[in-house]
């Protein structure tokens, strides 16, 4: 991997952004499969601004790589004041442009972080959990909720 990307990761993952569960907020979105471990789930809290519905702040938590909590930090900042459709139109590659060209192994960071953004927007999508289910507020509910339980035996 190229040092300055290494560098900018290292930046961000000392200094994050906006990591962390939302009160309040209007909208969540959650990307990723337990069964891989790569997960982000992201929050929005909107506002209106010259007539227009505008995200007024966003965060995130993720269980994934380095990459993709620096990508969720860097898109957290990128997105606000944007629209939902200002927002949407960003691609993986856009939300993490600040940290330079990702390795081929690591897009799908990007993609994976554009994918809880695309969630939290998506119609329909609140931060209310759907009648009839309870509510998981942290991601760690996701990653290890309603999983089977796994016995690892050792062999000799």
């Amino acid at each position: 991997m190229d040092q300055d990307l290494q560098k900018k990761i290292a930046d961000a993952i000392n200094n994050p952004k906006n990591m962390g569960e939302m009160e309040g907020a209007d909208a969540v979105g959650t990307v990723g499969s337990a069964n891989c471990g790569d997960m982000v789930r992201m929050w929005l809290k909107f506002k209106e601004e010259n007539g227009k519905k505008v995200i007024e702040k966003a965060s995130f938590q993720t269980f994934g790589c380095e990459t993709a909590i620096a990508v969720a930090s860097l898109a957290t900042e990128l997105i606000r004041g944007k629209t939902p459709e200002e927002a949407l139109a960003m691609s993986g590659e856009q939300l993490a442009a600040d940290l330079g060209p990702l390795p081929p192994m690591k897009i799908h960071c990007g993609q994976l972080v554009e994918g809880a953004l695309r969630s939290a927007l998506a119609p329909g999508a609140t931060a209310e959990p759907k009648a009839g289910t309870s509510p998981a507020n942290s991601l760690l509910d996701n990653f290890s909720g309603n999983q089977p339980s796994k016995k690892i035996v050792f062999l000799d």
